[in-house]
């Protein structure tokens, strides 16, 4: 069964070789690799010419955080309108499409299966190429189609699910440099906005309890309720990696202080302010050690610093990035913000790149739930 998938993956890369230096090739990718069933269609010269999502934050908001088993089911229930509506927008349909790209991992196993068994069956029954595509490498490669960026860069990914600072050579080919010990930084947003009974923003671009915490903070003033910047002691300070469960664990605590009422507004927004801006000085404090580390890594100066993920939409996050790119004398590329959240662009935008690299897969491939970013290449190594 495997031999016979590799021998279909040989056939459809001598086709997908002559097609993809073509600008207007086509390709559907699908992403379901959370609570986001996504789908997008996009070319070669990375326009984009349909793109479907369909949130739930409805089904989890009451949960106050994301429940794999009601997210697989909502993926069930929407995959297939998603991807009908995905190429009927584009006035397609899959006959027109040259490869079919999709999310392999890192991610909950429900929704993966949901997306993987979609994008296999149609890419199987039509005889186009399928890719799987890794979820942070899609990420880190989206700057690329919104941005003109080489390689190498740094990039920051930071999203609900990762937090971590690789060193970018090309496609497939990444160094991890600094990752997160226990939270993620956009999982630390989403706990403090529940710790402060935020209710979440419902919008197609831009939702959920970590905007919410975002838009209330605003209104804050972050110098009351300071708190300390994590790993910022002699011992973990020159190392790269992230932590935010301390931060979290400081707003819990302060729900409990004198002086806190966490039915004032004001008080909210207050601690909401101060958790902001201390996870924005740990990001930028923990990515310059990791630009450092790029220049021995990389043997050169990287000129670029790539921030993405769904963090990337905070604007304060931005801003206190830009500064940091300056410091460095490097360009700070961030995608736009509905580009950074999961959607169906960036998995088909790195399906392109994939497939220009004639990194193609099976139709047997499965779902791998968790996939550290710099194990992409070896595993390419040891199939070939």
């Amino acid at each position: 069964m495997i031999r016979a998938g590799y021998r279909q993956v040989r056939h459809v890369l001598k086709r997908g070789k002559s097609s993809c230096s073509d600008a207007s090739m086509r390709v559907l990718g699908i992403e379901s690799s959370c609570d986001d069933t996504a789908a997008a269609v996009v070319t070669g010269d990375g326009r984009i010419l349909s793109e479907t999502n369909r949130h739930q934050y409805s089904v989890h908001e009451a949960h106050g955080g994301i429940v794999p088993g009601l997210a697989a089911d909502q993926h069930l229930r929407n995959i297939p309108e998603v991807v009908r509506d995905t190429l009927a927008h584009a006035n397609l349909t899959i006959h027109d499409i040259d490869a079919i790209a999709v999310t392999r991992g890192p991610g909950m196993p429900g929704g993966l299966t949901v997306g993987l068994a979609a994008a296999k069956t149609l890419a199987c029954v039509h005889n186009k190429p399928l890719i799987g595509v890794h979820h942070m490498e899609a990420h880190a490669l989206m700057a690329r189609m919104t941005h003109t960026v080489n390689f190498p860069f740094v990039c920051l990914l930071a999203s609900g699910g990762h937090t971590l600072t690789v060193a970018v050579h090309g496609v497939n080919e990444h160094t991890l440099i600094g990752s997160t010990r226990d939270d993620s930084v956009g999982e630390a947003f989403d706990k403090v906005a529940r710790e402060l009974n935020i209710p979440w923003i419902n919008a197609q671009h831009g939702g959920g309890p970590g905007a919410a915490l975002e838009a209330l903070a605003l209104e804050g003033d972050a110098a009351r309720f300071a708190m300390p910047v994590p790993m910022d002691k002699t011992d973990s300070a020159r190392s790269p990696d992230f932590s935010f469960s301390g931060l979290k664990t400081h707003v819990r605590r302060l729900r409990e202080a004198a002086g806190f009422n966490i039915q004032d507004r004001q008080d909210r927004a207050d601690v909401a302010a101060a958790f902001q801006t201390t996870a924005v000085r740990h990001l930028a404090k923990k990515t310059a050690l990791a630009i450092v580390r790029a220049r021995d890594i990389l043997g050169t100066q990287p000129q670029t610093l790539v921030v993405s993920g769904g963090v990337a939409c905070n604007q304060a996050v931005r801003a206190g990035l830009e500064a940091l790119a300056m410091q460095h004398k490097m360009a700070l590329v961030c995608p736009p913000p509905q580009l950074c959240t999961d959607n169906g662009v960036m998995i088909a935008w790195a399906g392109i790149e994939r497939l220009r690299c004639g990194l193609l897969d099976p139709y047997s491939i499965d779902f791998i739930q968790r996939w550290p970013l710099d194990q992409l290449k070896h595993m390419r190594d040891r199939s070939e």
